[in-house]
């Protein structure tokens, strides 16, 4: 399998990033483009989102393993930064728990090796997008206005539409949504949760980047004891006014944040 890809700058360091729920590699192009003067960078459609191909089902060690063998088909022997917000997070940090050759240094933004206890805010997103009626729908205004009301934040209504598409066919065009809402509906168990037993005792010594919101209640003191016995050489870095969505919510500060955790464009630094 091969994940949709994106790349940007032609030196430097690599740097990868993997998106959320619901998201697609496009939602990190703003910091990538800042990046790539002096890094190159790759941006990711998670399988089951985006242009990438759709799984049987939800595991994150198997979508691990999937990103695995992109990154070491992109980068061969040389180590990458990797960068996972939210589900693409855990992938991240499974990715990194099982092939630490691959990852030179890891960010983790507002998630943490855990699993949490509920996912009704998502399974109520997922309802809400199968609910819409595809087959009458004429254009993406009309899909807007429907969602409003299940769907009021403007942002998060943004957020989910950017998943509905144009569908070309020998009837006439149509819609579809490019994220397997199907498995994600069935899965929500898995997506909330942490493959623990799967991953045994494995531990990545390499420096991690632990970002939250300080609005988000993703990431709190609970859960530092599981991310520091797994990954020992965390540093922890909270984000003022920012929620679950750092990146979007705090770009500019997210970004500086992050340039002083990737290794330096010169050597003599």
């Amino acid at each position: 399998m091969s994940l949709h890809r994106t790349e940007l700058g032609t030196s430097g360091s690599r740097v990868v990033f993997c998106h959320g729920l619901f998201g697609q590699g496009k939602n990190w192009t703003q910091a990538a483009k800042a990046l790539s003067t002096d890094h190159r960078v790759l941006l990711l459609d998670m399988p089951n989102h985006g242009r990438s191909p759709w799984t049987e089902r939800f595991d994150y060690v198997d979508l691990a393993d999937l990103v695995a063998a992109d990154l070491g088909q992109w980068s061969g022997e040389e180590p990458v930064a990797l960068v996972g917000h939210s589900m693409g997070g855990k992938i991240a940090m499974c990715l990194a728990l099982r092939h630490p050759e691959l990852v030179e240094r890891l960010v983790v933004v507002d998630v943490a090796p855990v699993a949490y206890p509920s996912g009704r805010e998502f399974v109520g997103y997922i309802e809400t997008m199968r609910g819409l009626d595809l087959s009458t729908l004429e254009s993406r205004g009309q899909a807007d206005e429907a969602l409003r009301e299940p769907v009021p934040n403007p942002v998060v209504r943004s957020f989910l539409l950017q998943n509905l598409r144009r569908t070309e066919g020998q009837d006439g065009a149509g819609w579809h949504w490019q994220v397997n809402l199907d498995l994600l509906g069935a899965s929500m168990d898995g997506l909330t949760g942490w493959p623990a037993d799967r991953l045994g005792e494995a531990s990545y010594d390499g420096p991690v980047l632990w970002v939250g919101g300080a609005d988000s209640d993703y990431i709190d003191d609970a859960h530092a004891p599981e991310m520091d016995r797994r990954f020992p050489r965390n540093r922890r870095v909270l984000v003022k006014g920012a929620g679950h969505w750092v990146h979007s919510e705090q770009p500019a500060v997210f970004l500086e944040v992050l340039r002083r955790f990737l290794p330096s464009a010169d050597p003599t630094d």
